[in-house]
């Protein structure tokens, strides 16, 4: 961590944007990322950030990929728009090629999917360009993966889990069973 600290202190501009609509994440990477050196504003919605970047347009940004009044996408486009040279890294819970596509279309450098750790988030906002960040240290483990990708489709089939079940090809039961559990680490 003591590198990293050391790089983004010799940073010319330290303004980092921080958009995520789940507080307690949003809060303690806010504080990861303040003791890592950079000046963290946080916002919870797509007009709150918009409101945020056009008074100080960040450095660096940090985006969810889903919010509950639009997309980060949205955020990214708009930074893009009033500062082309900002870093943005879009984070998600809910990742996939299509989404991660259309983040690095919208301008994001990188694309990193929650539970995402502050030195991961730091090595992905400081690779250079054409250099790959290092892999994550901690990364979702197989059934994380899947229990998130079932809390995926069954959001996008309205919470039917009769509808998820035949989209997933399992038994109702069976997906009932996976979503009593707590989700994997």
């Amino acid at each position: 961590m003591s590198d990293l600290n050391s790089v983004v202190e010799a940073l010319p501009d330290k303004t980092l944007l921080l958009l995520d609509d789940d507080a307690p994440l949003r809060n303690r990477l806010g504080r990861a990322l303040e003791q890592r050196g950079f000046d963290v504003q946080l916002a919870e919605s797509v007009a709150e950030a918009v409101r945020l970047l056009r008074a100080r347009p960040p450095a660096y940004a940090v985006c969810d990929m889903r919010l509950g009044d639009g997309a980060g996408l949205e955020v990214v486009e708009a930074i893009r728009g009033v500062r082309p040279d900002s870093r943005i890294i879009m984070l998600t819970g809910y990742g996939n090629i299509a989404t991660a596509v259309a983040a690095v279309k919208a301008g994001a450098i990188d694309y990193l999917s929650k539970p995402a750790d502050a030195d991961d988030v730091v090595n992905a906002l400081l690779a250079r360009s054409g250099e790959n960040p290092k892999p994550p240290e901690n990364p979702m483990s197989a059934d994380r993966v899947r229990w998130e990708h079932i809390q995926r489709i069954y959001e996008l089939c309205n919470n039917n889990v009769s509808e998820t079940a035949r989209r997933l090809n399992m038994h109702r039961r069976t997906l009932q069973r996976i979503q009593s559990k707590r989700a994997p680490r």
